[in-house]
């Protein structure tokens, strides 16, 4: 305030000056916040002076400010101004500062501040702020937002990165040239999904930098999938001692998760290689840091082998060469503007600037003379072009504005000299797309972030003395990674894991461990189970089974029982031998018709008899051939006629015989129904009995091919197989021979029943015991052809056994009832020969008293009684 007599003014409590600050006089002035100064130590505000990201960038915003005042076609005829404060890189301070940037829009009250003679005082206004260029960190940028939203002046910051100030609601009066975090985090996990790591660990620095950060990677990690976070830890701001090998104690007990995203200052890297280096774990850990690590030196020194391989991203930047040549050019001399430049001199080339230096300690004075890069090393700092192309975009927005509100007006007009409206400006700014200093686009988006444009750099030790960072990609969106350049420890190529799980093989799924979708268990698809996804196994169609993968299933090899197969070998010769055989009988019966041995076992009944055992013998044939309709039929038809015939005709003789006889004890006439013709017809009507049942078979059931693949699906599916087979169940079976077995069961009573008939009588005793034998045959037959039906050779087990059975049956009657008439015919045809006839009565009379008599009747010759009583009664029955 100004008292018109200054030695009159009394103000009840001075306001305090601020001493650190820059002014640069302009139609329109923009503030500037830069970390110029470190957190002080102890309670005091500020420590030593930070030269690149302090002097540099505010440098860098002087120099832009400067080129916008000469550029002719950027504001012209209006020059910028600028209000620089130092943040000295804590929070707290900066909001302090930052209401220098606010006094010009709060109404002052003068109602207690007099002049000595009573006057109001007159008070100085302040410069109004239309925009601030910064803060450097986060937090200050958070901070500083907050206060600057309420009086509506937009900001644009150069470094600030925290994905919490994209909240457009919150900070919508910030923007950024610089991409946000959560471009970084997305980045950052495109760089670990192309490494294949799905299992990873976060590591922070306590901090709104280091915390959103790593918030922002593992809502990706969410949001995506397929990458599990094992650990997530946090740096304390004051970490105690020790605190740094507690963690990579920590990080070792999910030592699976060797890859660790960091978000964390340089400090804090440096002090975790170093913890990692002590507790001997160098190449063990994977290390992906963000762009506070990017391409720096100062976190590596002394610890290379330690970060070697590590990965780190930093926004795409490039040198800006004018900045360069004006940097290198400033003094002491040419340079008064700049507060803090004589600071920064003394720091820069370590002389003492008089008595009043700042460095006390210095063990020479500076001439003045010396020249930034010549005397001094020199490196441009990462954010200079950032730092140009906020100042920019400011101007180019109020450049819009001014020809939108002054159009053809030099200079400025009153609508923007007396007030300029902050949220329209924002809107201007958001607008704004032009080329930055090093060529790139600057453009934001709704909530005033930059685009996400990054260089992907690994820490690569090329030889023993030879360290590097080495760009192997970008990311603008979308990652470009260049595998083939890039190494890990040793100089091995090849990329080194950090998953939890390995990938299960082929044909094992995956058993996901409850809570942690990257952590799994392999289980092998078991049984006829084949893998169906990564997550479970399916069971193959009943008629498949899993190929040698177990990623499909293929079809089960279908088998049946072949000629050449052991199995088949035997029954077939058996039923060759017994064809031949059978064969020869029949030629011989055919040959020596009218020889009485011939006729007296009845010619017509015995043709019957052998063509029963011919099929019985030829049914194995059948029972062996690859089954098809025809057959099937075949089998259905022949199973149970050959058997029916054999016992029908069995059933007809040993029937006649005991009719015979019960009719000789009662009278001398004989039975009805004992004639060849009579004896046919009953042995036919029982035959089509067994017809009449097959017939009704095929109405019902018509003959038909199955695979069965249950009767050989063993626990092992590689030794499934699936059978051909006709049709017949066990039961259609046990039908189809049921009434042969009754025949047959038949046939074995009337042989019991006819056991006393003399031994010489006609065929009693042979069909006896061709019938007791018969049947000793088929009780072995049930338990072997029924035991076997859960047997994984059933198949050929119950096929064998069946054709044998019909096989041996056959072979009893032929061996028992015909082989000695064969033998008698060909080798006694001594025997063979007619006898004189007598009556009916006679004979029986005869036969009867043979068993009593048995002396008289062993002293004639073999079969003579029998020859006589078969051809008398031929002879009668005709």
């Amino acid at each position: 305030s100004i008292c018109q007599d200054k030695r009159l003014c009394v103000y009840p409590q001075a306001a305090p000056e601020y001493a650190h600050s820059i002014r640069l006089d302009g139609d329109i002035i923009l503030g500037g916040l830069f970390p110029v100064h470190a957190r002080g130590d102890r309670g005091t505000p500020c420590g030593e002076l930070k030269k690149e990201k302090g002097i540099h960038r505010l440098e860098a915003m002087m120099f832009a400010i400067d080129l916008i005042n000469k550029d002719p076609e950027l504001l012209p005829n209006i020059t910028l101004g600028a209000r620089i404060l130092d943040t000295c890189s804590r929070d707290t301070y900066a909001l302090e500062q930052s209401l220098t940037f606010v006094q010009a829009l709060i109404e002052r009250d003068g109602s207690d501040v007099r002049c000595a003679n009573g006057d109001p005082p007159i008070f100085t206004k302040p410069d109004k702020i239309v925009g601030v260029i910064g803060a450097a960190a986060s937090s200050v940028s958070i901070m500083v937002a907050n206060i600057l939203r309420l009086f509506k002046i937009p900001q644009i910051s150069y470094a600030s990165t925290a994905p919490e100030l994209s909240d457009n609601t919150r900070y919508d009066f910030f923007s950024r040239v610089v991409p946000p975090d959560s471009y970084q985090a997305q980045a950052m996990m495109d760089i670990v999904t192309a490494m294949e790591w799905n299992y990873v660990s976060t590591l922070a620095s306590e901090g709104n930098y280091g915390e959103s950060g790593v918030e922002a990677f593992i809502q990706i990690s969410r949001e995506t999938g397929g990458v599990c976070i094992a650990q997530s830890l946090k740096i304390p701001r004051e970490p105690r001692p020790g605190e740094f090998d507690k963690i990579i104690r920590r990080l070792l007990e999910t030592s699976n998760a060797r890859a660790i995203i960091m978000f964390a200052n340089e400090d804090d890297i440096r002090r975790v290689l170093d913890a990692a280096k002590r507790n001997n774990q160098t190449g063990h850990f994977l290390w992906v840091g963000s762009d506070s690590w990017g391409s720096k030196i100062s976190p590596v020194i002394g610890q290379e082998r330690v970060a070697e391989g590590a990965i780190t991203i930093l926004p795409k930047r490039a040198s800006v060469d004018a900045f360069d040549r004006y940097f290198r050019s400033r003094s002491l001399s040419n340079n008064r503007r700049n507060v803090w430049f004589a600071e920064f001199w003394e720091e820069n080339f370590n002389c003492k600037l008089g008595m009043h230096g700042k460095r006390p300690g210095s063990l020479k004075k500076c001439t003045g003379l010396e020249k930034v890069g010549r005397d001094s090393s020199y490196e441009q700092e990462g954010k200079v072009q950032f730092v140009m192309d906020a100042v920019y975009a400011m101007a180019h927005a109020l450049h819009r504005m001014h020809r939108e509100l002054c159009y053809g007006y030099p200079g400025l007009c009153p609508r923007m000299a007396n007030n300029i409206d902050g949220k329209e400006l924002l809107n201007h700014i958001r607008a704004v797309n032009f080329n930055g200093s090093a060529g790139t686009p600057v453009v934001f988006n709704e909530n005033g972030d930059a685009p996400g444009r990054y260089d992907i750099f690994q820490y690569q030790i090329t030889n023993r003395s030879t360290t590097e960072y080495r760009v192997i990609g970008s990311w603008t969106n979308k990652l470009h990674l260049k595998v083939e350049a890039m190494r890990w420890r040793m100089g091995d190529p090849t990329f080194p894991a950090s998953v939890c799980s390995l990938p299960c093989r082929t044909g094992e799924r995956k058993k996901v461990v409850k809570g942690v979708p990257c952590c799994w268990h392999c289980e092998r698809c078991e049984g006829y189970h084949f893998q169906a996804s990564e997550f479970t196994c399916e069971l193959c169609p009943y008629e498949k089974r899993p190929d040698a993968n177990r990623t499909g299933c293929t079809p089960i090899p279908i088998i049946k029982l072949e000629w050449h197969s052991p199995w088949a070998i035997v029954p077939v010769f058996i039923a060759m031998l017994g064809i031949i055989a059978t064969s020869f009988v029949i030629v011989t019966f055919v040959r020596y018709n009218d020889t009485p041995i011939v006729r007296a076992s009845g010619r017509e009944m015995s043709y019957v008899l052998l063509t029963g055992i011919f099929l019985c013998y030829a049914i194995t044939f059948l029972m062996i051939a690859t089954p098809d309709v025809g057959v099937c039929s075949l089998r259905r038809i022949f199973l149970g006629l050959g058997m029916c015939f054999s016992y029908a005709a069995l059933l007809t003789k040993t029937n006649r015989i005991h009719r015979i006889f019960e009719q000789g004890k009662k009278s001398v006439t004989a039975p009805r129904f004992i004639s060849p013709a009579s004896q046919l017809v009953i042995t036919f009507s029982l035959i089509s009995v067994q017809l009449l049942g097959v017939f009704v078979w095929f109405a019902v059931d018509p003959p038909h091919t199955v695979v069965d693949y249950g009767e050989q699906r063993t626990q092992d599916p590689t030794a499934a197989r699936g059978v051909l087979k006709c049709d017949i169940s066990d039961l259609s079976l046990i039908c189809s021979l049921g009434y042969s077995i009754l025949l047959m069961v038949t046939c074995t009573v009337y042989a019991i029943k006819t056991r006393g008939v003399p031994e010489t009588f006609n065929e009693a005793k042979p069909i006896g015991f061709t019938m007791y034998t018969t049947c000793i045959i088929w009780l072995a037959f049930i338990p072997i052809f029924f035991g076997t039906s859960q047997s994984a050779e059933r198949m050929y087990i119950q096929t064998t056994t069946l054709t044998i059975s019909l096989s041996l049956s056959a072979s009893v009657s032929l061996g028992m009832l015909y082989m000695p008439k064969v033998y008698i015919i060909l080798f006694h045809p001594e025997q063979n020969v007619p006898k004189r006839k007598r009556s009916f009565k006679a004979i029986v009379t005869a036969a009867t008293m043979s068993g009593k008599l048995t002396q008289k009747g062993g002293d004639r010759p073999n079969g003579e009684v029998k020859t006589e009583l078969c051809e008398s009664m031929e002879t009668n029955s005709e």
